[in-house]
């Protein structure tokens, strides 16, 4: 049997699908990697959870850096994920003609796909040099931070070179500002444990 060959498209044929009709937002996919990724339909927890963490984050944040929920970022010319949460640097309308290709905080909120935002999308992260990651993980009722990426291991030969682990209770000190914090309870759907 022949060996089978994956198609990898780059960002720019991607965005063509876009514009062309060929995929619409009702399509929820992800190019990551060179691979069109279908997104796992959000049940009410995961919903919920953004909401909180948007919340808390606005709460937290001074001046110079916006909030964009579930929106493209364009990390490098075959992924541009959209993950639950970026803070990027500057204002909305700076980025009314491209897509940030950075951001100062990415967060994901995991519950199915556990492995993959640790695996494949914490390399592809690392790798592009976002220097904080956050997975809110609602299994485990915990935030994972991921910091100091680093090149060799992952699935995409970088990887992370700090992990800690945050349960409820503790309070989460984002990278980009001093004096804000998240606590962990508060960006649970649930609330705190009984």
């Amino acid at each position: 049997m022949d060996s089978l060959q994956v198609r990898r498209w780059t960002r720019g044929q991607y965005d063509k699908m876009v514009t062309a009709g060929v995929l619409s937002p009702d399509d929820r996919v992800e190019l990551i990697n060179g691979e069109i990724i279908e997104v796992t339909p959000q049940g009410s927890a995961h919903a919920t959870a953004i909401c909180l963490i948007q919340d808390a984050l606005h709460a937290a944040l001074s001046g110079g850096c916006h909030i964009r929920c579930q929106l493209p970022l364009a990390i490098d010319d075959a992924s541009e994920p959209e993950p639950d949460i970026a803070v990027v640097a500057g204002a909305a309308r700076e980025y009314c003609y491209q897509h940030p290709s950075t951001a100062l905080l990415l967060i994901e909120v995991s519950d199915s796909t556990l492995a993959f935002d640790r695996e494949l999308k914490g390399s592809l992260y690392a790798r592009a040099g976002i220097a904080d990651y956050w997975i809110v993980n609602l299994v485990e009722r915990c935030i994972e931070v991921y910091r100091d990426p680093v090149s060799g291991g992952g699935v995409l030969g970088w990887r992370y070179g700090i992990v800690k682990r945050f349960e409820e209770g503790e309070v989460v000190i984002p990278l980009l500002w001093v004096g804000g914090a998240v606590t962990v309870s508060e960006v649970m759907p649930w609330g705190k444990k009984l």
